[in-house]
C-alpha cells in the first residue's frame, strides 16, 4: 500500500465497479476510458502514472483487457483483497445478465428481437467507441496538433503502427507491444547495466490433456486456454472462442455464436463475459459458471501475480519508457479495433446513420448519459427490423 492517505474506501472501490459492470456499454476501449474519466480526471482516486502502468500491464498479460485493468486498480492501493473485490464487482453484473438472457433464448427459441436491438444498439455502441477511443488517445499521448505529433513524434508513429496492424491482421500482437516498448525504452532511457534482476512475468505452461470426457471438464479446459493464451480486448478472443465453440466441439451452430456475441454487445461490462451465455446453452447454469470461472481465473492470477514486483520498478526511468511506448501502441491497436468492429457492425446506412447520431449527441449534449443513447437505439432498431 502507498503511503500517502487513500481517499476512498474498498466498499466505494466496489461499488464503482458494480456501477460500471452493470451500466458500462462499448467495450474494451469504452471501459479503458470510463475507468480513466472517473478514477483518473473525476474522483482522483488513481494517478495518471497509475494507470498507463495498469494499462500496460493489462495488455501484455493475456486475457480481456479491461477486466484485468478493473482488478489492477483495485489492486494499487487495496492490495489483493481490493483485486479480487474489484474484478469480481466489475464482472458479475453482466454475467447475470448473459444467464439471463440464456434463460429467455432457450425459452424463446430464437433472438429476433435481440438481434432487432442489436442492429440499433450496435450502431449506436460504434459512436461510443469512437469518441472514447479519441478521448483515451488524446490522455494518453496527445492531441492531434502539429506541436504533439512533434514532441512525442515517436509515441504517434507507435501508434499508427499499432493501429494499422491490428486493422489488417485484425488480431493484437503481444511480440509487437513488448518490441516497441523496449525499444522506446533504449532510445529514451536505455538500462544503466544488464545485471539487474528479471522478472518472468509472462511463460505460461501448455496444457492439452483432458481429464474426462464430460462437457464440464471440456469446457473447464477450453475456457481457460481462452482466458490463459487470447492476448488483447475481446475483438481477440471471438474468433479463437468461435474456433472451438462452432468448429472443434460443436456445442453451438454458427448462428448461435453470432447470437452469442450479440448478447455480448448489448449488455455492459467485458465483452468476454458472453461465455457465461454459451456456457449456459452448452450446459445450463453450472456450464456458464464453469466457463466464465475458467475464463476469468487466468486473467485475475497473470494480473495480481506481478502487479506487486510491476509497481515495485514502475518508478525507474527505463521502466517508465518501457510503459509509455506500450501504452502508445496499445491505445493504436484499441483505435485499429474500432475500426474492424465498425466494419462488421455498420451495414447499411441507416447504422451507419445511426452511429454518426450517437457520436454528435455526445459530443453536443453533454449531460447525456451513455445508457439513455442506447434505450433510444434499441427502440430505434426495434421499429426498424420489427415494425416497420
Amino acid at each position: 500500500m502507498r503511503e500517502e492517505k487513500v481517499t476512498y474506501s474498498l466498499w466505494q472501490m466496489i461499488s464503482y465497479f458494480l456501477h460500471l459492470g452493470t451500466t458500462g456499454f462499448g467495450g474494451p476501449v469504452a471501459l479503458v476510458e470510463y475507468m480513466r474519466r472517473d478514477l483518473v480526471e473525476q474522483k482522483q482516486w488513481i494517478s495518471e502514472e497509475e494507470f498507463k502502468q495498469g494499462l500496460a500491464l493489462a495488455q501484455l498479460a493475456p486475457g480481456p483487457l479491461a477486466a484485468q485493468l478493473a482488478i489492477y486498480l483495485g489492486f494499487v492501493h487495496y492490495r489483493y483483497w481490493g483485486a479480487t473485490w474489484a474484478g469480481i464487482a466489475f464482472v458479475i453484473p453482466s454475467f447475470i445478465m448473459v444467464v439471463l438472457l440464456g434463460m429467455a433464448y432457450q425459452a424463446f427459441g430464437g433472438l429476433s428481437w435481440m438481434q432487432a436491438i442489436f442492429y440499433g444498439v450496435g450502431a449506436a455502441v460504434i459512436g461510443i467507441i469512437f469518441l472514447s477511443s479519441y478521448k483515451l488517445t488524446t490522455k494518453t499521448i496527445g492531441t492531434f496538433e502539429l506541436a504533439s505529433f512533434r514532441k512525442n513524434a515517436w509515441l504517434w508513429i507507435f501508434f499508427l503502427v499499432g493501429a494499422i496492424i491490428t486493422y489488417i491482421t485484425q488480431k493484437e500482437d503481444i511480440l509487437l507491444f513488448i518490441g516497441l516498448g523496449v525499444f522506446y525504452m533504449l532510445l529514451k532511457a536505455p538500462p544503466k547495466g544488464l545485471n539487474k534482476q528479471s522478472h518472468s512475468f509472462f511463460l505460461f505452461s501448455l496444457f492439452s490433456l483432458e481429464y474426462d470426457s464430460q462437457a464440464l471438464w471440456k469446457m473447464a479446459l477450453f475456457f481457460f486456454k481462452a482466458g490463459a493464451f487470447v492476448f488483447g480486448s475481446g475483438l481477440a478472443i471471438v474468433p479463437f472462442l468461435r474456433s472451438g465453440v462452432v468448429q472443434e466441439n460443436h456445442w453451438l451452430t454458427e448462428q448461435q455464436f453470432l447470437d452469442a456475441v450479440a448478447v455480448a454487445m448489448i449488455t455492459p461490462g467485458p465483452i468476454v463475459v458472453t461465455v457465461g451465455f454459451i456456457g449456459y446453452l452448452v450446459a445450463g447454469f453450472p456450464g456458464a459458471v464453469v466457463a466464465a470461472l475458467a475464463t476469468f481465473l487466468p486473467c485475475y492470477l497473470f494480473t495480481i501475480l506481478p502487479a506487486h514486483h510491476f509497481k515495485k520498478i514502475a518508478n525507474n526511468l527505463s521502466i517508465k519508457a518501457f510503459v509509455d511506448g506500450i501504452t502508445a501502441v496499445v491505445v493504436g491497436a484499441l483505435s485499429g479495433a474500432v475500426l474492424v468492429i465498425t466494419e462488421r457492425t455498420l451495414s447499411d446506412v441507416i447504422s451507419l446513420v445511426i452511429a454518426l447520431c450517437s457520436l454528435l449527441a455526445l459530443v453536443y449534449i453533454k449531460k447525456l448519459k451513455e445508457p439513455y443513447l442506447l434505450l433510444l437505439a434499441a427502440l430505434l432498431g426495434i421499429c426498424i427490423k420489427l415494425v416497420l
